[in-house]
């Protein structure tokens, strides 16, 4: 039997600001997104389909001190074969793309001839080549096509034939294909290679087999089932994942990552857009290589395909204070674009606008257009700035892209920053910054415990709805177990209930790969094949999936003594759903009532989506669904009490009848 707690009820929100239950609150229709950072190997390795690591030869000591031009790249001369592999750079493709392979072939060997017959090693392809294992090992599977592409040039007198094939651990060939490279130009050769079996732990294997010397660069190896088959496109399966939790927008490329390890480090749009050969790599903040092969495009591509506003962040021509290796000192490193050169950072600020939303005729608008855009990407907000200190330097600068982005483009809302942390000093002083620039939004940051989320659900409440409004743009407990993931369905819905001030809000980090991962806590963790859904990520999807853009207060009521205890009710009004989320973080089952009175013709059944289970359960790649939602119908009428499981999350979406 369920018996309602008739002690102490309150409604969930009390707040002069909202208006009564009938009509609703209107709250913001892109309160949660997501927030991608390529770090755990998120992008290269990870979302960014590219099977190819260190496909350009510009791995370098600056990216880690043990790696070079040839990491992970062995130079092999099977059945005899002899030569020399090097790395040169006077005649590169493009300037962005200085360094590029010369594989001279001297001698190719004879398979199974004279004395040598019965050895292994004169078994096989014989040639002088390259092989490549990609990020931990490739795996490819029965049937599956692989679209394989590089550049190359003649370096000899006569053309070079290449034998090009995928390879088990045994060397057995899974898939071959033959070129011949034939031009003293750089030129791009392609084929399609299908794999005969599954292997995970595939090798490319690039052979030159007749005698001659040749450039190799860029060589490149995606699944033809790229996300929305894309080319130059995302991993489908993870790609697919982010789709499924229907954000309402993605922010984008970070986080550190945008402003930086020191100037010469910031993460300049410009250097990842236009075709692959031409853009610029770089060592990544994280302490990997970024190839800019995921850039502003792709990141606008992605957006679309899912239906996502693109949320762009770009320095606020400062880097990150915690530039030069000073984590563990307080972050005294940041530094600042001198102000002689201001006036064309602020145009590249401007310039990504016009790239964004420019039409054909414009100059970036064009380039846009010229990569296979036409139209616009609908460009709405752009961030300045990721947790910067707020010094007099970056208050300058801030103010000269501020004050130009809203002259010239007031259609833009422009998201400021306020620091790292919930509070402090960074925080006191970038909120009363923002505030006499009356920006119009401040992205806000913060990693704690699972129990500052519960108490602290009413943070936003008291928020002066005049001033400076919210994305929190970076939030998560420590942790991916239930509890946590919990703590976090506790503040979220809260930021339901605060959604006339708090605009945005977004998990992080995003995703994370296995034996790479950087942070303590993500929402994804991944390999080359597996995926791990993480509670959090489950949380996440039931309230990006199931948005509102109208509050209702008065509509559950629980028990005011136990702050483990959370709902709200948001109306959808494209579709008219009326949809009821309900916290329980104790270790008891709690009744809570739901009094629907105030909507009209209400189906009298619902979908309804739960999550619940042990507090410490959480989900491994070996063991990924610990913890997953179940999904179920739930008959519904104008008052119903609902008996919210031990530490679950449940979700009720009623429809409304024509």
């Amino acid at each position: 039997m369920i018996v309602y707690l008739a002690v102490s009820l309150t409604v969930l929100a009390q707040s002069a600001r909202q208006q009564t239950t009938s009509t609703g609150k209107k709250i913001s229709p892109t309160l949660f997104g997501l927030f991608f950072e390529d770090i755990n190997y998120a992008a290269d390795g990870g979302l960014y389909a590219e099977m190819i690591q260190n496909r350009s030869f510009e791995y370098s000591p600056a990216d880690r001190r043990e790696w070079h031009s040839l990491t992970s790249w062995e130079y092999i001369t099977p059945v005899f074969s002899y030569g020399s592999l090097n790395v040169e750079t006077n005649k590169p493709i493009h300037p962005n793309n200085p360094h590029y392979a010369v594989l001279t072939i001297e001698h190719v060997g004879q398979p199974g001839v004279g004395e040598n017959s019965k050895i292994p090693e004169n078994k096989g392809v014989p040639g002088v080549g390259i092989k490549n294992r990609g990020y931990d090992h490739m795996v490819v599977k029965a049937g599956e096509k692989y679209a394989f592409s590089l550049f190359a040039c003649q370096l000899s007198a006569t053309p070079v034939a290449l034998t090009v094939s995928l390879q088990d651990p045994r060397g057995k060939i899974l898939s071959e294909s033959k070129l011949t490279v034939n031009s003293k130009d750089w030129n791009k050769y392609t084929a399609t290679l299908t794999a005969s079996e599954r292997s995970d732990s595939t090798s490319l294997v690039i052979l030159g087999t007749t005698q001659g010397k040749v450039g190799i660069d860029i060589v490149s190896l995606f699944p033809e089932n790229t996300f929305k088959n894309r080319q130059n496109g995302l991993r489908a399966d993870l790609a697919q994942l982010l789709a499924d939790m229907k954000p309402a927008f993605i922010r984008f490329p970070g986080g550190c990552l945008a402003h930086g390890d020191g100037l010469g480090n910031m993460y300049r749009w410009k250097n990842t857009i236009g075709p692959i050969e031409q853009r610029v790599e770089q060592r990544n903040i994280w302490g990997y290589h970024q190839t800019a092969g995921l850039g502003y495009y792709e990141y606008f591509q992605f957006c679309e395909d899912i239906g996502a506003k693109p949320l762009p962040v770009l320095p606020a021509a400062v880097s990150c204070q915690n530039s030069g290796g000073t984590w563990r000192i307080g972050g005294t490193g940041q530094k600042a674009i001198p102000m002689d050169e201001m006036k064309d950072y602020i145009q590249e600020v401007l310039d990504l606008i016009e790239w964004a939303n420019g039409s054909v005729s414009s100059t970036w608008g064009a380039k846009r257009a010229a990569a296979g855009h036409p139209k616009p990407f609908n460009l709405e907000f752009v961030g300045i700035g990721n947790e910067d200190k707020i010094t007099p330097e970056f208050e300058e600068r801030f103010k000269l892209i501020y004050d130009a982005v809203k002259a010239k483009h007031p259609e833009i809302t422009v998201i400021g920053t306020v620091g790292p942390f919930p509070d402090g000093e960074d925080f006191t002083k970038g909120w009363k910054y923002a505030n006499n620039l009356t920006v119009p939004m401040v992205d806000e940051h913060y990693y704690q415990q699972p129990d500052w989320f519960v108490r602290n659900q009413y943070r936003y409440d008291a928020y002066d709805r005049k001033q400076s409004h919210v994305y929190l743009g970076e939030y998560a407990s420590w942790g991916n177990k239930l509890k946590n993931a919990i703590s976090e369905a506790i503040y979220m819905t809260a930021l339901e209930r605060n959604g006339d001030v708090v605009d945005m809000a977004s998990y992080a980090p995003l995703l994370a790969k296995k034996n790479h991962t950087q942070w303590k806590t993500d929402m994804i963790f991944f390999d080359n094949e597996k995926v791990c859904l993480t509670p959090n990520y489950y949380v996440q999807k039931l309230f990006t999936a199931n948005q509102g853009d109208y509050y209702y207060d008065k509509i559950v009521s629980k028990n005011s003594k136990d702050s483990t205890l959370a709902a709200s009710c948001v109306k959808d009004s494209k579709t008219g759903d009326i949809i009821l989320k309900l916290v329980n973080g104790g270790t008891a089952s709690q009744s809570m009532k739901i009094d629907l009175s105030a909507f009209k013709k209400l189906a009298s059944q619902a979908e309804q989506v739960v999550i619940a289970g042990s507090a410490e359960a959480e989900n491994t790649l070996e063991n990924p669904q610990a913890i997953a939602p179940v999904q179920s119908k739930i008959k519904v009428s104008k008052s119903f009490q609902y008996n919210a499981p031990a530490m679950s999350l449940t979700v009720i979406r009623i429809k409304t009848q024509s």
